[in-house]
Formats: structure tokens, sequence, C-alpha cells
């Protein structure tokens, strides 16, 4: 016999302008062994997509009206066994080893998911060895298995406010022999 989904609808978090990453990862931590989240958005929330993927669960979506979303994250044996943490930030190099930052951002005030889309764009920008720092409105939780699919270094810290401070680096290419 199957287990039934774990239902969250967070199109009222949305609707009122906030973000739910959060309370979507809560649940996922508190599903069963084996158990699927069923979702409920107001877009096709495809970041989530890569996020729980890494995580083992793959996303079965469909329109369900008026603009509305049901996406299905079905477990495989990896996600069940496997513990849910925040991914690590890539230390291939020493604190001495980074420049000052070439790029500064402040993209605190803005809704998501512009802090994401502004600070992929001001990666864009930077030229091997050179930095960017970006002060972000929570931890970008995205915005980790972008700069990791990038090859990009990062480090960064909470901050007492409850802002994110992240320094990325465009690793420099290893010359060819």
């Amino acid at each position: 016999m199957n287990m039934p989904h774990r239902d969250l609808d967070v199109r009222p978090i949305l609707k009122e302008g906030g973000e739910p990453f959060s309370v979507i990862m809560d649940a996922v931590a508190e599903l069963k062994p084996g158990q699927s989240l069923r979702l409920f958005a107001t877009f096709k929330p495809i970041p989530l997509f890569q996020v729980l993927g890494s995580r083992g669960f793959t996303p079965s979506a469909r329109e369900i009206g008026n603009g509305d979303w049901e996406v299905i994250f079905t477990p495989s044996d990896i996600a069940t066994s496997r513990e849910l943490s925040a991914p690590s930030t890539i230390a291939s190099a020493s604190a001495d080893a980074w420049p000052p930052p070439s790029i500064q951002m402040d993209n605190r005030d803005l809704d998501p998911p512009e802090p994401l889309v502004r600070t992929l764009e001001g990666v864009e920008q930077l030229a091997p060895g050179e930095t960017l720092v970006a002060l972000l409105p929570r931890e970008p939780l995205f915005l980790f298995d972008e700069l990791k699919a990038r090859g990009l270094a990062w480090r960064g810290t909470m901050e007492t406010d409850g802002s994110y401070r992240i320094e990325i680096r465009a690793v420099e290419q290893e010359p060819s022999p």
C-alpha cells in the first residue's frame, strides 16, 4: 500500500509576497521514509526541482488552473537514507588568497527571485580570479546549486540582521600542459 502524500500549500505565502523555501524544506525534513510531498504553488517552482533533485526527489508537475501548479516530489531510495542538510561551501583557496571584491551588490531589498538573478548576472561579469560580494535577504540555498554547477568558489556568513553575505570567486583555470 502506498503512503499518502504530505500536502503543502504555499500559495497563501506567495500571494502575500513571502518566501516559502524554509517551510518547504521543513516539510521535506518531516517526511516519513518513502513519503512524497505534494506542493501547491502559484508558479512552476523549477529552481526547487534542482534543489530537491539533488536530495534524491523526482518532481512531477502539472498546471491545475489559474496559473497554479501541483508538484509531487517522489523520493528515491537515496532520499530516504540521505540526511537533508545545507550545501557546503567550496573552499578551494585559503582566506588569504581571495582578492578584494571587484563587484559589490546589495540585494537585500529585492523580492524573490531578483536577489538570485542579480547575483548571477554579477557573477557573469567576473574574470578568473575576481571576487563578487553580495548582501542577500536570506541564506541563498538556490544560489548554492547554481554556483556549484558553474564551478565557482564561495563562502558566506549569516549577518546579525538575518541577511546573508556571500563572497563568490571565479576560479582561475589551471594552464593546460
